[in-house]
């Protein structure tokens, strides 16, 4: 690979291309088709009006969007005026709204119509917030009071010529908070760039450019070939994953493909597969590729231009991963232990005609060590020994305003730096990664670790199991003891559970096995597909008084 690879704004290469060809087809949301000439336009009007009102280099510009066009220009324009995005979960109170707002410093929120009344009940003690800018304010719906139409704003500006910028210029990332309250990751464009590389140039074997007119060279030669990707993000745009996987789309020349609908839906997904000649289909794990195949088992979708599925995220079974494969024969599948804070940390490639590997098995990359979480040391692989996934490849700069937690997260060792989130594994000697989980999620029963990953693995490769996360609650004797809150498969009977419980016994330590099963209508996800483990707490009390 070549080094140093490029420095730059993403909104100066996406001008370029812009530019090279404004007729090629940047998204497809649903049956919206936007090209890239009025992509730059609306942006660089939106980037005027931004702006025209104090909206420039190192501020924060908030999204409470669903998928839709204005996510899209409103990141664009962002990053034209030298503006960091900050990405606000649909899903989210009005209490965690102001405190992703205070937390990054946002002082513009970009948010649709149906959010009006969350937005009214934070917007009391919003810090500082100057803008409050309403998407589909025409269609309908009222204009919130104090808010201004997004396109009126956009519409007063002619387009914003473009501008000097940097690769050190930030976009910050908001990870879940289902394990305590969101944090803002911080990257720089040239650390992302880097980091995206890996999906974008080298998987194709190119090196990686040095200039803007290198980078637009290979988007445009790629284009023309239409050998660019086709890359159709099942997650929202508001979750790290898609809006990563959708950058490094359009870095080579290629066009993102996108849901229209507020909820996922898998037939959407797989006529927009089948009408769009998708290439690459990036998920999160099994909440995604579960009812994926449920559709798959009822309807047949031609699903031959598929030539890779991305997971990361979440956990993503051998078992479906079979069944995708065997729709989309000539689909490699691509399983990534990847975090908001950098990696990959491991692979997992399953090739065309290829069984995959064991459920939670990935293998390291050449960046990837294991350290140990109290010594700070690198543990040798295949010495049987658990410690903590790190990656010494491009990453963030640190977490906004955490010190502390950045100092954790990003270490330096024996000179080197690595990101390290918290994925606890083992690695055997030969580079073979066996995925325990998460640290921070760790449940500690009379002195034993459990990571919930690994109950939920098992779990849920039993037949009655249809989703689950695991827990730990307090108990007297060994101070936290291992549940299960579980949604059941269609047509099984609640008695179950004590069957489940002997499932995971038979392929776990005892002690590892959920002393209890709650089980619940759904299992809540974020709608990245990732687990709640905050919302399985509240589950679990409320089955206990409910019982």
């Amino acid at each position: 690979m070549s080094s140093p690879a490029l420095s730059e704004n993403w909104a100066t290469l996406w001008e370029s291309f812009a530019a090279a060809r404004p007729e090629r087809v940047a998204v497809v949301l649903g049956d919206t088709e936007i090209r890239w000439g009025a992509l730059d336009h609306r942006a660089a009007q939106l980037a005027a009006a931004f702006s025209a009102a104090g909206i420039g280099p190192g501020a924060r510009v908030a999204q409470l969007l669903y998928n839709c066009p204005e996510y899209v220009e409103s990141a664009y324009a962002a990053f034209k005026v030298r503006a960091s995005t900050v990405n606000v979960n649909f899903r989210y109170r009005a209490p965690e709204i102001l405190h992703v707002l205070a937390d990054s410093g946002s002082s513009i929120l970009v948010f649709h119509s149906s959010f009006s009344a969350v937005v009214d009940e934070a917007r009391r003690s919003f810090p500082g917030v100057l803008l409050l800018l309403q998407v589909d304010a025409g269609d309908g719906a009222e204009l919130l009071d104090g808010a201004l139409d997004y396109e009126l704003f956009l519409g007063e500006h002619e387009p914003m010529p473009p501008v000097a910028r940097s690769g050190q210029d930030q976009l910050m990332l908001y990870t879940g908070g289902t394990t305590g309250r969101p944090k803002g990751v911080v990257w720089t464009h040239q650390g992302l760039f880097g980091a995206l590389a890996f999906t974008g140039y080298a998987s194709l074997g190119l090196d990686l450019p040095v200039t803007v007119d290198e980078a637009t060279r290979i988007a445009v030669d790629l284009s023309d070939a239409g050998t660019s990707p086709v890359n159709m993000t099942a997650p929202p745009l508001m979750h790290g994953t898609a809006l990563f996987l959708a950058l490094s789309t359009f870095v080579l020349g290629g066009r993102v493909v996108m849901l229209a609908g507020r909820r996922f839906d898998p037939s959407e997904l797989l006529r927009l597969v089948e009408r769009e000649k998708v290439t690459q289909l990036s998920i999160v794990g099994d909440a995604f590729a579960r009812p994926i195949i449920d559709e798959l088992n009822e309807i047949t979708y031609d699903l031959s231009s598929l030539r890779r599925i991305v997971s990361t995220g979440a956990t993503f079974s051998a078992e479906h991963k079979r069944s995708l494969m065997a729709a989309a024969p000539e689909a490699m599948i691509l399983d990534m232990i990847g975090a908001s804070e950098g990696g990959p940390f491991a692979l997992a490639i399953t090739p065309p005609g290829q069984d995959p590997p064991d459920t939670a098995e990935f293998f390291a990359t050449p960046t990837t060590a294991l350290i140990d979480p109290d010594t700070l040391a690198r543990i040798p692989f295949g010495s049987g020994r658990a410690g903590v996934l790190a990656s010494s490849g491009p990453m963030p700069e640190g977490y906004h305003g955490d010190d502390e937690k950045t100092a954790k997260t990003f270490r330096t060792i024996e000179g080197v730096r690595y990101s390290m989130p918290g994925d606890v594994a083992h690695v055997d000697a030969d580079g073979r990664v066996h995925l325990l989980g998460r640290g921070s999620g760790c449940i500690n029963t009379g002195g034993e670790k459990v990571y919930p990953e690994e109950v939920e693995v098992a779990a849920r490769s039993h037949t009655g199991v249809h989703d689950c996360v695991a827990i730990g609650v307090p108990d007297e004797r060994f101070g936290e003891r291992v549940v299960l809150i579980a949604s059941r498969a269609p047509l099984m009977d609640p008695a179950i559970a004590n069957e489940v419980i002997e499932h995971v016994r038979s392929q776990l330590a005892v002690y590892k096995a959920p002393r209890q099963i709650v089980f619940v209508d759904t299992v809540y996800r974020s709608p990245s597909g990732k687990a709640d483990y905050a919302w399985a707490q509240r589950a679990y009390k409320e089955g206990i008084a409910a019982s």
